[in-house]
């Protein structure tokens, strides 16, 4: 794999091949009864891919700074499902199917079309994909069944990635011009980097009809009293020296910022299919309907962030002495515990983010399910993914990142984007 070191969050949880369809996702696909098919066995090569491409993303330089990681994901993920729906017809693709003859092997299907999207999206990791793809598949006996299930892979990894290339996704951002009145976002200290994925919002959905399909209402003024009582919880909670946090709030912060929070996700995802020895058929759906919701998801966020374009807390704090409201008392020289993020403050991407996996894995799993998390030699416990959910919201206040209003946004956010997918896979 590389050699490259794996990802730092560990979690301790028990020209297309003939004859392709392109139904509409989820609907009007009438399916066969499934063809007699050679056992296709668990989802643990399913597991393998996803860790090969979170290896992947650990190099800053595997892919341009503009493009989000979790459209890689979802590209990964419905391959892999779409590969293996077309072979077991066990439930709706999410885009297409390609007919397979009898007897095709979905293990190989899925091994190949994961193969082939990574080395599509990532050409210079080429030689520890190949290595990757070569001991998965020497698991699988040869013969016709096995070369059947990776020819109708390697079809949907074409399809896919034909289909996402004019997706937006390579589009240069615009400069971006910072406002100057109250409320407006402008680059935050210590470094004032230039902000991020600032055209991410108009990005082709995967599931989603349009990133502002599920768009907040517009936050409170920040001339508002409620906009007043979220900040100065902020400016209390989440500055480098407060005495009014935790020191457990001061952990969970650090925690939820050790990792981007899609790798935690997918990573509680991955112990989970090995801990319950889950089925190819079953992790392939839990994976793609996670990453498809986690991509809509980011997409949505950006689209809001730019749409409203508010100011991060670090600034609005600093600037309380300009009077944009009499509740608020400036403190130029606060500094937040974590280093803010380079967006806009509204809604915060990771109770979003989080909240859409939570509801997509509480849909799999149900609500209250044990989960063990490690980072860094640290080790936090769940009694639910809800539970995991609202910690990693609540962290962005303990850091000083996000107001509540932000987080509360953001969680609506994820919900809404969670519950479309699920309903269309």
């Amino acid at each position: 794999m590389g050699g490259k070191q794996r990802a730092l969050v560990v979690l301790a949880v028990t020209a297309l091949a003939a004859g392709l369809t392109s139904p509409a996702f989820g609907a009007g696909d009438a399916h066969s009864p499934a063809p007699p098919t050679t056992a296709t066995g668990s989802g643990a090569s399913v597991v393998e891919w996803n860790r090969e491409l979170i290896t992947i993303l650990a190099d800053p330089k595997a892919q341009p700074a503009t493009v989000q990681p979790t459209r890689s994901f979802a590209l990964l993920q419905a391959a892999e499902y779409d590969a293996v729906a077309s072979i077991t017809r066990s439930g709706p693709a999410y885009l297409f199917s390609t007919r397979a003859p009898q007897g095709a092997r979905a293990d190989a299907a899925a091994d190949q079309a994961a193969h082939d999207v990574l080395v599509a999206l990532y050409p210079a990791e080429r030689p520890g994909v190949d290595q990757l793809l070569s001991g998965q598949l020497s698991a699988i006996p040869g013969g016709p069944d096995k070369q059947a299930g990776m020819t109708v892979g390697a079809a949907v990894a074409r399809r896919l990635i034909s289909m996402r290339a004019h997706d937006g996704s390579s589009a240069k951002p615009p400069p971006f011009r910072a406002g100057d009145s109250a409320g407006d976002y402008r680059p935050t200290p210590p470094d004032f980097p230039a902000p991020a994925f600032t055209n991410w919002g108009s990005v082709q959905p995967f599931v989603l009809t349009s990133g502002r399909q599920f768009r907040p209402a517009a936050p409170p003024a920040v001339s508002s009293a409620a906009y007043s009582t979220a900040l100065n919880e902020v400016k209390s909670l989440g500055s480098k020296t407060s005495t009014a946090r935790t020191a457990e709030q001061t952990a969970a912060a650090k925690f939820w910022a050790a990792a981007p929070v899609w790798n935690v996700w997918n990573q509680i995802a991955q112990n989970l299919a090995t801990s319950t020895n889950a089925s190819l058929e079953n992790t392939v759906k839990v994976f793609a309907r996670l990453d498809l919701s986690l991509a809509d998801t980011a997409i949505a966020l950006y689209d809001a962030k730019y749409a409203y374009r508010v100011w991060r807390p670090v600034t609005a704090i600093r600037l309380g002495g300009t009077h944009y409201s009499p509740r608020i008392v400036g403190d130029p020289h606060w500094t937040p515990l974590l280093t803010t993020a380079p967006d806009p403050s509204y809604p915060s991407a990771h109770a979003a983010l989080s909240q859409a996996a939570a509801t997509t894995l509480t849909g799999f799993y149900g609500a209250r399910h044990h989960l063990a998390v490690t980072s860094k030699g640290i080790t936090r416990t769940y009694a639910g993914f809800q539970d995991a959910a609202t910690e990693a919201w609540l962290s962005r206040i303990w850091s000083g990142q996000h107001t509540s209003i932000d987080n509360h946004s953001g969680q609506q956010l994820g919900t809404r984007v969670a519950d479309f997918v699920a309903g269309r896979l």
